[in-house]
């Protein structure tokens, strides 16, 4: 095959499997909304079984369903002959997936799944099949051809049958009210979890850690403070130990152009009184945001009353964290 060969074939392969997933838009329709309505009635949960490359895709119509609110697992029909029905209750929904819906281990359990009195849908591409036909609802998964030429390996059928399980786990999403929160409970080691889970006490410099110097202290004693922690800044507390302001690399760089006496000049002169702050229980998003459109590398993070000193946080805090 030539270089063309390889694109043409890429490309057919593209344009058949398009072709199947827009047929797919005439049957979204009642069938659909009362499998919906099924699985968001289920006390129990959502039992997902397929074979061979069905029962890939089963797997994975499981972990989306899972990952997005709707409790699931996914069941080999085989294993299921042999001990694993007892996974299933009839407080349970089973979707069960089957192209051309006569797959022989899936066939073999349904008299046992009907029996328990569990839910069944199925996703058939034959109306008429055994599976279709025993089914409380059937979802048309049928296609007019595969993309391999030869019409033998699964691949349009396998395309469409995911994106109708996609579908399914879309709508029940929204119905629930699903959140990005929620969500990231559902993946915590994520990127996104740790974006919407970490809140700024969870990364925040405390303790000794804080960089602070009180009012009327030197410049140069204010310097050794932020030289010291190493944050870029430093906070300054009244004796009562309140906040009374900021002093950042930026003030002390506007202080050598202004060619102040570090010596002689206290702390206050140039700090910022009516700085940016934030509260510990924010997510650490939240402070990323703060900092962003300020154009700032830190914040001072006080109480519920932005009164009282309780931490520090600097952007380096938060790319460590894989909130960035």
């Amino acid at each position: 095959m030539t270089s063309d060969s390889f694109i043409d074939s890429g490309l057919r392969t593209v344009r058949i499997e398009r072709e199947a997933i827009d047929d797919l838009l005439g049957r979204i329709g009642k069938e659909f909304s009362e499998a919906c309505q099924l699985i968001s009635d289920c006390k129990g949960r959502i039992v997902v079984t397929g074979m061979g490359k069905s029962g890939h895709i089963a797997h994975k119509i499981a972990a989306t369903l899972a990952s997005t609110g709707t409790p699931s697992f996914f069941v080999h029909p085989g294993e299921a002959s042999h001990g694993d029905l007892g996974m299933i209750t009839s407080t349970d929904v089973v979707l069960a997936i089957s192209n051309s819906g006569n797959t022989t281990e899936i066939a073999t359990i349904l008299p046992l799944i009907k029996r328990m009195g569990t839910p069944l849908i199925s996703m058939s591409g034959n109306a008429s099949s055994i599976l279709a036909t025993q089914a409380d609802i059937n979802l048309d998964i049928s296609i007019s051809k595969e993309a391999c030429p030869l019409g033998l390996a699964p691949t349009s059928s396998t395309t469409v049958t995911l994106v109708m399980g996609d579908a399914l786990a879309v709508a029940l999403l929204e119905a629930k009210g699903f959140s990005e929160e929620d969500f990231a409970f559902s993946h915590p080691g994520g990127t996104l979890g740790r974006k919407l889970l970490l809140k700024v006490s969870d990364v925040m410099h405390t303790g000794d850690r804080v960089p602070k110097v009180r009012q009327g202290t030197p410049l140069s004693e204010g310097l050794m403070e932020i030289s010291k922690k190493g944050l870029g800044l430093t906070a300054i507390i009244d004796d009562n130990d309140k906040l009374a302001g900021l002093f950042t690399d930026g003030d002390l760089r506007r202080a050598f152009d202004a060619r102040l006496d570090l010596t002689t000049t206290v702390i206050d002169d140039l700090m910022t009184r009516q700085c940016k702050t934030i509260n510990a229980d924010v997510l650490a998003a939240e402070a990323l945001n703060v900092m962003e459109q300020n154009k700032i590398t830190g914040l001072l993070v006080t109480d519920s009353k932005k009164e009282n000193l309780v931490g520090v946080i600097h952007m380096h805090d938060l790319l460590r964290a894989g909130v960035i």
